[in-house]
């Protein structure tokens, strides 16, 4: 089973940064995608950014070219650098793992909350 902590939220202006850490246990880290998700009052969660384990990345539009998605497997360890962020942008962020794209997401962790004031 692994188990999943985030780290890094805040409170920032907007046109700030904030740095996101996921810490992993368990075992088959590297092999895993590790994804960041969030969910915003009153709306469902949406993924923001995964990784594979050899290190492509995806992101969702709205945060192409201001969000950067990386992993460290010697450390167990995966990061969202957040850059210009938006009032938009406000949420809690959860980190979690899946096998491949043709399996679900799990291993939720407890979500930690980015706050963007305008």
């Amino acid at each position: 089973q692994v188990q999943l902590v985030e780290s890094g939220g805040g409170l920032v202006q907007a046109g700030g940064s904030l740095r996101l850490s996921c810490a992993a246990s368990g075992s088959s880290f590297s092999r895993n995608h590790m994804g960041w998700h969030r969910q915003a009052p009153g709306n469902q969660r949406e993924l923001v950014a995964f990784i594979t384990g050899s290190g492509s990345t995806s992101y969702v539009d709205s945060v192409k070219g201001r969000f950067t998605i990386s992993r460290d497997n010697a450390k167990n360890m995966v990061f969202l650098q957040m850059n210009s962020l938006k009032p938009e942008d406000t949420a809690v962020y959860y980190c979690a793992t899946r096998q491949s794209i043709f399996t679900g997401w799990q291993n939720w962790g407890q979500g930690t909350q980015v706050t963007v004031s305008s």
